[in-house]
């Protein structure tokens, strides 16, 4: 199922077949069948559309958000995030299936999976009611380096995804929904909130397994955080910090606290 959304290239057809692959998941855990985990190797690049347009995040063009065109803008970048964060949640249930993880392990990303599918489909619902549409607008060719640069390795993508980039929706989307109040466009307030609510539960998936993976092997998890964030993350992570929701996902201060402003390379993409 996994491998079927990733090679899916549409945006609303692989959402489409992201939340019909999650129904059939939760009819079988919910009728107690008992679920064999496949093994099979997913494309390290999901199929994409042809639009939109995927630009280095220095050419993806800024436009002032209290502008139509910059809310548009901001949607559409919202949109692109929220179609790479299915194909992120699908890969990760596919990606690692050689290592032996509870069933509760699939049970919760096959959710976020399903969650983020909804939220891609807000989103192109707000873009058609400003006449615009997901791929009219350029977009960020970085977003999926993450899971490129973690490929190979676990409980890095557990850190940088969920816990890093994922994070990072926390900290900036409490402003977006302010602009779009301002703006007062209820559309885009209601789906951002839906949002907002629902990438908490998506980040504390992403805490309670890389602790349980670092339980697994008696590593403390502050230390080896650190480490794989300074190694895969192309960048500091920038304050501020919605601490109260971070907290809320399972992510003390002293994870993030002591990653901001060091210097490392050119900061990439960040959810």
């Amino acid at each position: 199922m996994a491998v079927a959304v990733l090679t899916t290239a549409d945006g609303r057809a692989k959402t489409a077949l992201s939340r019909q692959c999650a129904a059939t998941w939760q009819a079988a855990r919910d009728a107690g069948e008992t679920i064999n985990i496949g093994n099979t190797k997913p494309p390290l690049r999901p199929a994409r559309p042809d639009k939109p347009e995927l630009l280095s995040p220095r050419d993806v063009p800024h436009r002032k958000p209290g502008t139509a065109a910059g809310q548009i803008a901001l949607l559409h970048a919202v949109a692109h995030i929220e179609l790479n964060a299915v194909d992120l949640h699908w890969d990760i249930i596919a990606r690692f299936a050689d290592t032996k993880m509870p069933i509760g392990y699939y049970d919760d990303w096959v959710k976020a999976a399903d969650e983020e599918s909804k939220h891609f489909n807000l989103m192109c619902d707000c873009l058609e009611a400003l006449d615009s549409h997901y791929g009219a607008l350029p977009a960020h060719a970085g977003m999926w380096r993450a899971a490129e640069d973690t490929v190979d390795d676990f409980m890095g993508r557990l850190a940088v995804v969920p816990m890093v980039l994922e994070a990072r929706g926390l900290d900036v989307t409490p402003g977006m929904i302010k602009i779009f109040k301002q703006a007062k466009l209820t559309q885009a307030v209601e789906a951002l909130e839906t949002i907002y609510a629902e990438e908490v539960h998506h980040v504390a998936y992403g805490s309670k397994w890389f602790h349980f993976l670092c339980g697994r092997h008696d590593l403390d998890p502050t230390g080896v955080f650190h480490g794989l964030v300074r190694k895969y993350f192309h960048g500091p992570l920038k304050p501020p910090f919605n601490e109260e929701k971070r907290a809320e996902a399972g992510i003390p201060p002293d994870f993030y606290w002591p990653l901001a402003g060091t210097t490392q390379a050119t900061p990439g993409s960040s959810k």
